[in-house]
């Protein structure tokens, strides 16, 4: 093991993915990159009934789409807390014989009972001194001391807490096994964790797990509560409710250098005027201590606009490359054997300025690989609602039928001396030809597309367009 900063992350398998959990793991890779220190991996799995192989496994993949992979001298892991389950008992049953621990025999409804009694929330200490040893369906409590915690957090300062508002929190279920404060700690101290960098929802936690490692007779780690994400509404973000899953982001053709960077801007950002910066740029400057405390806002329409300038920062190559996922047999609207690769290498450079996540990109180009394009029919109506769109129909089949040399410039060329010859505007006459060759309203240039598409292509849908005009 690393004589250096040793850094964790240590999510449950109980889900997709978080944005959440990213950000935080990204934060605690920046700092062990930049300090020459170890990032762990620990997987909690000690929660049977919801944890799945198959979310474990999307965490390590997601991960490593981000950039934080196994094989780099700086990852330690994946451990799983499962393994440490008899160390997580002996470190209670421990803290009982020194007298830092008491068996309790409460059951939950009884302690709801005495708190209204007493008018004092949460369990009161009942069992602090009845003498109680092990016993079927008793609980084992921390006796949590007198005066005050004092937590020193990288992002938020000096916070204290009072202990008197601190109930004597549970160690060992009824069944004997261990809670999540307790196995936190043990596994922090197998692992030798000296930093813990997390969301703010992890603060109220804090000053039981200080204790704890207190107890356990170790100096508790450097702390850093980081702000959690809200959507627009400022709502905490939710799986239930909010586009949360990496896996979906990744699907929908979200760059991972796009999601790293956006990530690490929530909560902080980086000198300068501008956030869209190089990875390495960002490990040099990211500090905890520059972390924002407020509640950090996850922008979709703002990860969409990185996005979109990070794929317009790829050469044409690297985009034709990045594309292959969305334009794969099984995924792409059209069938296997119309996919032309030539055809998209000559469009793709039009494309890629024009799109913000790659899984738009198919939309773009589906009409130079399907034998009829799939109309949009709102664009259709908006297209054709003027009285002389089925003549420029006319005038421009006519013109491709005639053209001399099939290019952008002669296309373009034919379809101006029409557009004048009716006093209207390029933009006005370019619509109809668009959708009924392209089956929508927007996409890459229109006379590029024709030329990509070639001529009995382009004439049979103009055709098809004045036939369906009357």
């Amino acid at each position: 093991m690393s004589n250096g900063p040793r850094y964790r992350f240590a999510p449950s398998p109980t889900g997709f993915f978080h944005v959440g959990g990213a950000r935080t793991a990204l934060y605690n890779w920046a700092l062990t990159l930049r300090e020459g220190g170890v990032f762990v991996l620990r997987i909690e799995d000690t929660d049977e009934s919801r944890n799945q192989p198959q979310w474990t496994q999307g965490i390590i993949d997601a991960l490593a789409w981000l950039g934080i992979e196994k094989g780099h001298p700086q990852f330690e892991g994946p451990y799983f807390q499962s393994d440490n389950a008899t160390a997580h008992v002996e470190a209670a049953m421990r803290l009982y014989a020194e007298g830092r621990a008491y068996f309790c025999d409460l059951t939950p409804d009884q302690v709801q009972e005495r708190a209204k009694t007493s008018g004092k929330q949460g369990y009161d200490g009942f069992s602090r001194d009845r003498g109680l040893e092990p016993g079927p369906g008793r609980v084992l409590r921390f006796r949590v001391p007198e005066g005050e915690t004092i937590v020193h957090d990288l992002v938020r300062g000096e916070v204290r807490f009072d202990n008197a508002t601190i109930e004597d929190f549970v160690l060992l279920r009824g069944n004997g096994s261990p809670m999540f404060l307790l196995a936190n700690v043990v596994d922090d101290q197998i692992m030798r964790i000296t930093h813990v960098v997390r969301a703010e929802e992890h603060l109220p936690n804090t000053p039981k797990q200080q204790m704890l490692w207190e107890a356990l007779g170790s100096s508790a780690p450097t702390w850093a509560h980081v702000p959690v994400l809200v959507n627009e509404q400022r709502k905490k973000l939710s799986k239930r409710r909010d586009k949360v899953a990496v896996e979906q982001y990744r699907e929908e053709g979200i760059l991972p250098a796009s999601m790293v960077n956006y990530l690490m801007t929530l909560g902080w950002a980086p000198h300068g005027d501008t956030e869209i910066v190089p990875w390495q740029r960002i490990v040099d400057e990211f500090r905890l201590e520059d972390v924002n405390h407020s509640p950090a806002f996850f922008d979709i329409q703002k990860l969409l606009a990185f996005n979109g300038e990070y794929i317009r920062k790829m050469t044409v190559q690297e985009f034709i490359s990045a594309c292959e996922p969305v334009l794969a047999p099984g995924v792409a609207p059209w069938p296997a054997d119309k996919f032309d690769a030539e055809k998209f290498r000559a469009m793709a450079e039009l494309v890629q300025t024009r799109v913000q996540v790659l899984a738009d990109v198919p939309s773009m180009v589906d009409f130079l690989f399907l034998d009829t394009p799939q109309v949009d029919e709102a664009a259709w109506t908006k297209a054709v609602k003027d009285s002389w769109a089925r003549d420029v129909l006319v005038e421009m089949a006519a013109a491709c039928e005639s053209c001399n040399e099939w290019t952008a410039v002669h296309l373009k060329t034919a379809l101006e001396a029409i557009t004048e010859s009716r006093g209207l505007k390029l933009g006005k006459t370019q619509a109809p030809i668009r959708v009924a060759v392209t089956g929508r309203g927007v996409g890459p240039p229109l006379f590029e597309s024709l030329e990509v598409l070639g001529r009995d292509a382009t004439l049979r849908r103009l055709h098809n367009a004045v036939n369906r005009l009357g």
